[in-house]
């Protein structure tokens, strides 16, 4: 292989998938590996792997740059407790104290977790760019040498390395994510038992429930490892509600104060991107169109989703740029004669 340096994936999947793709795009010789072949097989056909191999061992033992763990919690943790190499080894669980745990006998082990994803998943959901200008936390506590190849690798896909305690970790994913994930399964379950508010549901409802449409398997085996974090999370929001509730009562400015202070919170998040809305007809040529103002605008597309009109005819299309973008992006589909939705 020369200077070309080597990677073992194993799980080929939407961040395993993305992960390699990136690194093939890199120039690195990238081997994957799945527990279901058809996932290694499709990521060598979308060309995210150089190939797939059925058993990693004969891989591990001819030596690697490399190795990324990119599989569910338990197998994860199976995966890693079985694993005997001095190689550089990374993990991108969600949970990071029971891998963490389970890899304390790999002596260049890095515990990470790439704060980026998407409702979908397999390999046919991968994308090199997936984690550009992402946060990716990196647990402390790893060989210095092993932590500076991996945070090498984590900003040669475009993420920002973020180090954190694994308890630490784990306390604030169970918050700002694992949670959104319970709540959004919680209020679709709500609406779904009145059909008329489903039939109301725009975008404030459609982006609070947008995780909704995640594979529910993977997520059953994180809320569980994670279980003892998502229940004082659970916890937390429940003591919150309460006071909500209370002040939903009262005469006073209560209310507003904790709306208020959600408010501040929300805004002091600042955003990652700006939105533009664009009304499509139910006519052909409308998404080319789009297109054309993309390639007019040059600007950098971080997100697409398009709401249908409940009965057919057309819909919204909102388009997530950078910052500072959603201008010039706004003049190329008004030149494309398409109707801004404010």
């Amino acid at each position: 292989m020369g200077d070309t340096q080597t990677a073992l994936v194993i799980g080929t999947g939407l961040i395993g998938g993305s992960i390699a793709g990136g690194l093939r795009a890199a120039g690195w010789d990238v081997t994957g590996h799945d527990a279901d072949p058809d996932a290694s097989s499709t990521a060598m056909s979308l060309e995210l792997i150089d190939r797939h191999v059925d058993d990693v061992a004969p891989v591990v033992a001819d030596g690697v740059d490399l190795i990324v763990v990119a599989a569910p919690p338990k197998a994860t943790i199976e995966v890693l407790s079985q694993l005997s190499t001095d190689t550089v080894v990374m993990d991108v669980a969600g949970v990071k104290s029971a891998v963490s745990h389970a890899a304390a006998h790999l002596p260049r082990f890095v515990a990470t977790h790439p704060m980026a994803g998407r409702e979908t998943s397999g390999p046919t959901a991968a994308n090199a760019a997936l984690f550009a200008g992402a946060t990716w936390v990196v647990i402390e506590g790893a060989d210095p040498s092993a932590r500076i190849a991996v945070v090498s690798v984590i900003e040669s896909l475009g993420a920002t390395p973020v180090e954190m305690d694994a308890e630490a970790h784990d306390r604030s994913v169970a918050l700002i994510s694992h949670l959104p994930q319970l709540v959004a399964g919680g209020l679709l379950a709500a609406a779904k038992a009145s059909p008329e508010a489903l039939d109301l549901a725009a975008g404030s409802f459609r982006d609070l429930t947008r995780v909704g449409a995640s594979q529910p398997i993977p997520w059953v085996e994180i809320l569980k490892t994670n279980d003892r974090a998502v229940l004082d999370a659970i916890a937390t929001l429940r003591e919150r509600l309460a006071l909500i509730e209370a002040a939903i009562v009262t005469e006073d400015d209560t209310l507003l104060r904790l709306l208020s202070e959600a408010r501040e919170t929300r805004r002091a998040l600042g955003s990652p991107v700006a939105q533009v809305r664009v009304a499509l007809a139910d006519r052909p040529g409308e998404l080319a169109k789009v297109g054309h103002a993309f390639e007019a605008s040059g600007v950098d597309i971080r997100d697409i989703q398009m709401r249908h009109a409940p009965h057919g005819g057309g819909g919204v299309l909102t388009l997530s740029v950078r910052p500072g973008e959603e201008g010039a992006l706004r003049l190329a589909l008004e030149d494309e004669g398409l109707l801004l939705v404010p």
